[in-house]
């Protein structure tokens, strides 16, 4: 019989790093297996990332040429990088310089995914840090950004309660992370200095073949999930890695006539499917969705009054550790959601 896991197994598996404040005692704990990436803008060293003791161990091995200057400090288990150079363009070339060293030389399995994309890492300021290659992020631990958008139809037919048909695709076998589960019908990494929304637009054509001017003039941009993911087997390389995550969320709805419809394109997805909320429900429940993409779901599901305080017995539990507090400094920490005349203004382009 298989293992059926509870919406709130779901949000555990996602934000899996103990919180402060719920559970002091684990999250010290935890904290005392890492080392802590800080920075320090003469105010005094502040977090911006967590590694794991192989990421030390490899940062004191590299030559100093090659890494750059490192502070260690082995009471407070605190590491300073990448302090040197004095402007982001210098930072991100000595960032790149390491982690291709590393790459070159097979140290971390996480690294064979790498991407050539640069994600970006911030300071408590809002200033532009560095760039990493998304592959490496991991390896520090710094703040991870994306984007995730749900496509629906409405449609009363009789066969669900409700009036929502969802966009499910299935992840390509041929991934080397998550392969063959199910996903969100858009989401893809928010590269440096790239907006959101722009973001959402280029991944619904590139992994969905979804129109520019459709997804300009109907995606309605919903607030962020925020979680703190702790990477396994699945997640392309060892074991342990710490993943602070933010999303920002998007709904799309779509025509009922069949006019748009998303369809794989880059490879990513395998196949698209459109499915009732039972069915989701379902799938959820036998852990068939990809961790954080079943979070990015269980939030619509709250949204959209598909679970209620009456019908969920962890309904706030569930609204809180989806939107969990992020310790390190990025624009999650100021988000705010758009106006309707910032919505308006944006779809007004595709017109």
């Amino acid at each position: 019989m298989t293992h059926r896991v509870t919406n709130l197994d779901l949000v555990n598996k996602c934000d899996a790093f103990p919180n402060p404040e719920t559970d002091p005692s684990a999250h010290e704990a935890a904290l005392s297996a890492l080392y802590t990436l800080v920075w320090d803008d003469g105010d005094g060293p502040y977090p911006i990332g967590y590694m794991p003791p192989s990421v030390l161990d490899a940062l004191m091995a590299a030559p100093p040429d090659i890494r750059g200057a490192m502070d260690f400090d082995p009471t407070t288990r605190t590491v300073a990088l990448f302090r040197e150079p004095s402007t982001e363009v210098e930072r991100t070339k000595l960032v790149s310089k390491l982690t291709a060293c590393w790459r070159e030389n097979q140290t971390f399995r996480i690294l064979k995914g790498w991407r050539n994309e640069l994600w970006p890492v911030y300071s408590k300021s809002g200033e532009l840090l560095f760039s990493m290659e998304r592959a490496a992020m991991g390896l520090f631990g710094t703040t991870r950004y994306g984007v995730h958008m749900t496509a629906f139809v409405r449609r009363n037919d009789g066969a669900s309660k409700y009036d929502f048909r969802i966009w499910v695709p299935k992840r390509s076998v041929n991934k080397s992370t998550y392969p063959g589960m199910l996903d969100n019908t858009v989401a893809g990494g928010l590269m440096t200095n790239e907006d959101p929304f722009e973001c959402i637009i280029r991944e619904a054509d590139e992994e969905a073949s979804l129109p520019e001017h459709v997804v300009r003039a109907r995606a309605t941009e919903t607030g962020t999930v925020t979680y703190i993911y702790i990477t396994d087997e699945r997640s392309g390389g060892d074991s342990g890695y710490i993943y602070p995550e933010c999303q920002w969320v998007y709904d799309l709805e779509l025509p009922d006539d069949g006019s748009v419809i998303p369809e794989p394109k880059d490879g990513e997805v395998d196949s698209f499917s459109l499915r009732t909320v039972e069915e989701i429900q379902e799938q959820l429940a036998q852990g068939l969705w990809k961790p954080n993409c079943a979070v990015v779901m269980l939030d619509f599901l709250l949204r959209h009054g598909i679970y209620t305080p009456e019908n969920e017995p962890d309904f706030e539990m569930l609204q809180a550790r989806a939107h969990r507090y992020i310790p390190f400094p990025g624009p999650h920490q100021n988000y705010r959601l758009p106006s309707r005349q910032e919505i308006e203004l944006r779809q007004g382009l595709a017109r």
